[in-house]
Formats: structure tokens, sequence, C-alpha cells
């Protein structure tokens, strides 16, 4: 069976079994998998009517909703080609993918978009809103499409970080084989932390599904025993957090470190007796993976694990297993905090080439600060540059109409990432970094920014966002973005640089920054869809303050 075949039977088997929700205004609004089937029949019917045949692309642009999972199961039924984009993104970006991949028909959930598409492009195939897709009648259809294994079944553009982003093509192959891994290493996590073996996994979802990652949680978790909840509000997200009580969910680093930069200092605000525990308790966390904590530190941390964490995880979620977190590298210090007040973070390391996975960690076996090791059936190697290198049944065919960057990425058989690693003796991964943003001083030095970068977030929580300059300079300087609810001084960044620059060799430290008093965005131009910063345009915008940063005499 390919796994769409497996999803239409289990909800075939689940009927009025509950399956997915979104959260409005602290309410949940369910489906049942019937319900979820004749949404899906629904979206079928309109789509035979369209005469839209097996092999057609079509364009779903829209936010995360049940109406999404009916409409892009119903296309993968008729054996079209989905081609999800991001309602965030610029109309011109949206438009430029549009008209690389030539759609025969677009659907979009929102009017205004669906007219400044038109305008843009006045020669496109026909929009229709994704409402009107549900208002009809179901008419008799035959059998979900059943191609080839090897046939596409999604393209999906990439973010872009820098050049203009490429369409992957994934086939039935491709998603097969990764939603067997993801529903074994779920079954895993879960087989000894349920209540009960029948009761379905709750969990809560807010990344867009037109992102590689997001779409496969949807499919795994319509595969199996799951109700899925989906944000509506991300400005609202702690409290859909508490409605959704979900066992576990998908994130990405910037929430996690938020949530822990929150944490920390709402006990710090408290601040006597409770501040002092806690940071007594972080200390002997830290000390005993070393075996060296000290009596009265690890006093503090029996303390706090029954007066303080027990608070702490209800406050994020009281149902919570685990946290699952992948798109970028965590930084090990936020990974343990977790760890310390007892949940659990599993990272995964994927990109949308591989769709979505190439490691997961073992809910068993966590290593902070690495990501796991290759899933079943997975290579994964090193080149003489330190490139990862990855080949295996989930790596896509190739890029949509760029055959050369096919042939580039796909060289000698394997998959060039792009990405900087390295694994330990038990094959689990650490990533260092991107080729593509390695700085080289004019001394010579290679410099990978980000561990720099997350180090100096850690000592600086207030900052949104940092980013390393130095491409061809003599020192490294950073851009430094305040979150715009709570900015900052100087006198901390330079305090923070201080320390760490005390434990770096000369050509790491960093010897002047900027603080700029907005974060970037994806509307500004300066973030990719899903959230990566676009270095090249950051850099091009910040011209003159960058050209000021090395004006000055370093330090």
């Amino acid at each position: 069976m390919t796994f769409l075949e497996r999803i239409f039977a289990h909800l075939e088997r689940c009927g009025s079994a509950p399956v997915l929700a979104e959260i409005r205004d602290g309410r949940s609004e369910t489906v049942s998998a019937a319900e979820l089937l004749s949404l899906t029949r629904r979206a079928r019917t309109f789509l035979h009517a369209r005469e839209l045949n097996p092999g057609d692309r079509c364009a779903l642009i829209a936010p995360n909703s049940i109406h999404w999972a009916a409409l892009d199961l119903a296309m993968m039924a008729e054996g079209m080609v989905v081609i999800p984009l991001y309602t965030r993104q610029a109309p011109t970006e949206l438009v430029a993918m549009l008209q690389d991949a030539m759609p025969a028909r677009i659907f979009c959930s929102d009017a205004a978009l669906a007219s400044q598409i038109q305008q843009l492009w006045p020669d496109a195939p026909h929009i229709t809103l994704t409402d009107s897709i549900f208002t009809g009648e179901t008419a008799d259809l035959p059998p979900p499409f059943r191609g080839n294994d090897s046939d596409a079944v999604t393209i999906i553009y990439t973010s872009g970080t820098s050049g203009e982003p490429k369409g992957v093509i994934l086939s039935t192959d491709n998603v097969n084989h990764i939603i067997q891994c993801t529903t074994a290493r779920l079954d895993q996590l879960m087989s000894s932390r349920k209540a009960s073996p029948d009761a379905p996994d709750r969990v809560f979802h807010y990344a867009p599904f037109c992102f590689a990652a997001s779409w496969i949680l949807l499919l795994t978790a319509l595969s199996r025993n799951s109700v899925l909840s989906l944000s509506t509000d991300l400005a609202s997200l702690a409290d859909e957090l508490k409605t959704a009580a979900p066992d576990y969910f998908l994130n990405v680093p910037t929430l996690l470190e938020r949530v822990r930069n929150r944490i920390q200092e709402t006990v710090q605000q408290r601040g006597g007796f409770a501040a002092a525990v806690f940071a007594r308790a972080q200390r002997a966390y830290t000390q005993g993976r070393e075996g060296k904590a000290a009596f009265l530190d690890s006093l503090a941390l029996s303390l706090a694990n029954w007066m303080m964490f027990p608070a702490i995880r209800k406050s994020i979620g009281p149902n919570l297993k685990a946290l699952i977190c992948g798109s970028a590298p965590l930084a090990v210090e936020t990974q343990l905090f977790f760890m310390m007040i007892g949940i659990p973070v599993l990272q995964v390391y994927g990109l949308t080439e591989t769709t979505a996975i190439c490691t997961m960690d073992d809910p068993d076996h966590v290593v902070p600060g690495r990501v796991g090791a290759a899933i079943p059936g997975v290579e994964m190697s090193l080149a003489e540059n330190g490139e990862i290198l990855v080949r295996g049944p989930n790596i896509f065919s190739g890029y949509w109409q760029r055959p050369s960057e096919t042939a580039k990425a796909l060289e000698g058989g394997w998959f060039h990432t792009g990405d900087l690693g390295e694994a330990d003796s038990a094959g689990n991964w650490r990533i260092t970094g991107r080729i593509k943003n390695l700085i080289i001083l004019n001394s010579g030095h290679n410099i990978a920014p980000e561990p720099l970068e997350q180090k100096l977030a850690t000592l600086v929580p207030e900052a949104e966002q940092i980013v390393l300059i130095g491409n061809q300079r003599g020192y490294l300087t950073a851009l430094i973005t305040a979150n715009s609810s709570n900015g900052f001084k100087e006198s901390t960044v330079q305090a923070a640089l201080e320390v760490m620059n005390g434990e770096l060799p000369h050509y790491k430290q960093i010897h002047a920054f900027h603080i700029v008093p907005e974060p970037f965005t994806i509307e500004s131009g300066l973030l990719t869809a899903n959230g990566k910063l676009k270095r090249d345009a950051i850099a091009a915008r910040f011209t003159a303050e960058i050209d000021e940063m090395y004006q000055k005499k370093p330090a």
C-alpha cells in the first residue's frame, strides 16, 4: 500500500473518531475521520467536474486548516501534483514560483491575495477560492488514482536563502519511506508514555503545511491513531497549547529559545528563594552531567524537581511527553534546559530534498547537541570539504525544470546537502553550519557563523536575530536585531561579547556590532518563508551600517 492508501484505509476504520481540529477563540473545532473523508470526496467531486487530470500541477495557497488537509488529500487521490505555497510570502515571490511551476489551476484561500496574483500575472490560470470547493454535492467517484511509486506527488519550493527558490519534486516512493520511519519513531516515543495503549496521540501543530517537515507530520498523523490540533492564531500560541494539551508537537529553535527565556525571566523576576534555587538547580544539572555537582547544588535540583519544574511543565503543556525540533540547529544549552525541567527535546535533521528527514533522535538515547542517527535505509557520509552527503529512498528525483542544478546536487549518486557536520562513534550527527554561509576572513580563516551566533544569542536573550559579518574583512562584526517589545542596551551586548571573546581564538572574536531596532521579517524580504536569514539581502540592506563598523579600529 502507498502512504495515501494507508491514510484512506485508516480514516475508513476510524469512522466517528476525531482526527483533526482547528483551535479558535479558546475552543477546539473537531472533525471525525468520516467527516474528513466526506470533505475530501466533496473536493474530489469539484476537481472531477473541472476535468483536472492525473499529472496536472495545481497550486494550493492557504493557511493550515481542515479544508487544506481535505483538498490536499483530494488532489493526491486524483493523481495531481500539489504545489503548496506560503500565504505570508510577498505576492511578487508567489507569482515568480507560480510562473515557474505553471499550474493548471490555482487554489487560494484569500480573495485579496488572489486579486493581487491576478494583477501581477494577468495570464494566470483560473484561481479558485478554496471555500467554494466544499459547498457542492458529492458524486460517485472511482477509487483513488494509483500511479507508479516513482510518480511525483508534490513540488515544494525551497526557501531560497540565496538565489531563487527551486521546486523540489517528491515522489510517492519518497513519502512512503519517510512516513514508515516517522510512524515507527512516534510509536517508540509513545509506547511507554501513554496512559492507555488505545488512546490517540494528541498533537499540536503551528508550522505551515507548505513546508516539507510540516506536511510529513500531517500525513503521519493521518496515518496513525492521532488527533492533530491546528493553530489558527500564532499570537495566541500559549493559549492554544493549553486548549490542545498535546503529547508532543513540532518546533523551530526560535520558539524554544523564547519559551526558555520567558521561563528564566519569570523566575528571575520572582527573585528571592525561588530564583536562588533555580540558579543552583541549573548549575547542578549541568555539572551533574559531568559528574561534578556539589552537594548543595544537587539538593537545590531535587528541590526544584519537586517544587518548581512540575508547575513549569504544566505552564507549557500539561500532557507534554516530548518536544520535536527541526529546521535549524538548536543551541545545546536550550536542549539541556528542557531536559532539566523534564521535557525531552528530540531533534530531526533534513532538507526539502530529503523529504524533510535524514536523521531522528532516538527517544530513549538522546545525545544533547546532536540530531540523532540516519533513519533506516538512509546513508550519510562526509565529503572532503566536510559537506554532508546523503543517499537513500528519501532523496528527491530532481528540481523542477532545472536539470543542471539537479545534476550538480546529485553528483556521484549522493545528494550534496550544503551542510557541514560530523558524526560521533555511535553515528549521531551534529550540524555545524552551511557551506555557503562560511565567512572567509582576509587572513584566510574559515568560520561557520551559526555556532557563534547561537552562543551570543544565549548571552543576549533579548536579541531576536544575530547575523555575523566578515567575509573578506579583517575581523568579525555582528548585526543584532532587538525584540520589538523588549529592546536592550549596547552595554548588554558589550558585556556579553567580553565574556564570549575571552573564550575564543582571536580570529573568531567579534569586535563590533550594530543594533537594528526592529526584527528581520518575511514581509521585509530579509527572512525566507520558513524564517531563515537571507544573509545576502541583509548585508545589502545594511551596507552603510556594516561599513561604519569596519571604519572603527577593533579593540
